[in-house]
């Protein structure tokens, strides 16, 4: 009997592919109710959004130039898409969807219609749930799949921070960071989880994504034998109250306490602006400035084997029978 052919795929916030797709990709994030609660409700929310975006393009395309003039993020969830299918079977094809970029929902959805794709898993690349981004995510690709092939069986995958062998597969990336630390500064060491900061009125309505992260980091911390660590939220913008504490602030005090750094970037599954740029460049110099003895970062997930096999697994407990 002929195998049904499947499709998985990954969800992802997107990133611009040049340096002029800067402005509209911001645009886009900005226009997202669910992400970003403008001032003023949701009939100004665009025209808000299309200010916002203008301003901010010319900081943001400086920061796109000095990691190559693109984001990388679609690469890698290609590469994860299309690794985790090949380990699923003959029978699987992988695509991502992307929630801010090329490709959208709607583009991804009208491909599977014209592949003869019947059944699709759907898997967030964001462990951690928050609806600003997961739900944003699924919400915006039910949409698709309503609008455009409401035929289409999809099972969808929220959340997965405790997955164990994503936290397998995040230990190992720790652990090799861990590897690269000079002797003489292991004694004083302090890992550093760095997540992505969310408007603390998320976590004030219910949003589990806090818990997520610190169950993420726990697990984490219980296969590479316990040690120092804190948890910190990077990517802040807008004047909001934003969770607490800020990486920035913890890399200070790592300085007054001459506590020698590395960075764990837990809520990202690849590289990207937030690591290449954020991480690697603006921490590492404000690091210098705040005279941390050392400063490192652990490698990404990216196409990593022990993450894409979490992934494969992953895919195959949620459609067990």
């Amino acid at each position: 009997m002929e195998q049904q052919e499947k499709a998985l795929v990954l969800l992802n916030m997107g990133g611009p592919d040049s340096i002029e797709a800067v402005e509209p990709f911001l645009y886009n994030l900005f226009s997202d109710r669910d992400l970003i609660q403008l001032p003023l409700g949701a009939l100004l929310q665009k025209p808000f959004a299309r200010l916002i975006s203008y301003f901010r393009a010319k900081s943001v395309r400086e920061n796109y130039r000095r990691i190559g003039g693109k984001s990388p993020l679609l690469h890698w969830s290609r590469l994860q898409a299309e690794n985790t299918a090949a380990q699923l079977g003959d029978s699987w094809h992988g695509y991502v969807a992307m929630r801010y970029w090329n490709p959208r929902a709607d583009e991804v959805v009208k491909q599977l219609k014209s592949d003869g794709i019947l059944e699709a898993t759907v898997l967030t690349l964001y462990p951690h749930y928050t609806g600003a981004t997961t739900g944003s995510s699924i919400k915006d690709f039910k949409r698709a799949v309503a609008q455009n092939y409401p035929q289409l069986s999809c099972h969808y995958i929220e959340q997965w921070h405790d997955w164990s062998a994503y936290l397998d597969a995040l230990a190992d990336c720790v652990q090799q960071g861990l590897d690269s630390v000079p002797d003489d500064q292991r004694e004083h060491l302090t890992l550093l989880f760095s997540a992505h900061a969310l408007p603390q009125k998320f976590i004030d309505r219910g949003d589990p994504y806090q818990r997520h992260v610190e169950e993420t980091v726990a697990g984490v911390m219980a296969r590479i034998g316990g040690g120092e660590h804190q948890i910190g939220f990077q990517s802040r913008s807008g004047p909001v109250t934003w969770m607490s504490p800020d990486t920035l602030d913890l890399i200070a005090e790592a300085g007054e306490k001459q506590r020698a750094l590395l960075v764990v970037p837990v809520s990202f599954v690849s590289d990207h602006i937030e690591t290449l740029e954020e991480v690697d460049v603006e921490f590492r110099d404000h690091a210098s400035e705040q005279g941390v003895p050392w400063f490192g970062r652990v490698p990404a997930l990216n196409d990593r084997p022990l993450f894409i096999t979490a992934l494969q697994r992953l895919v195959e407990r949620s459609i067990e029978p």
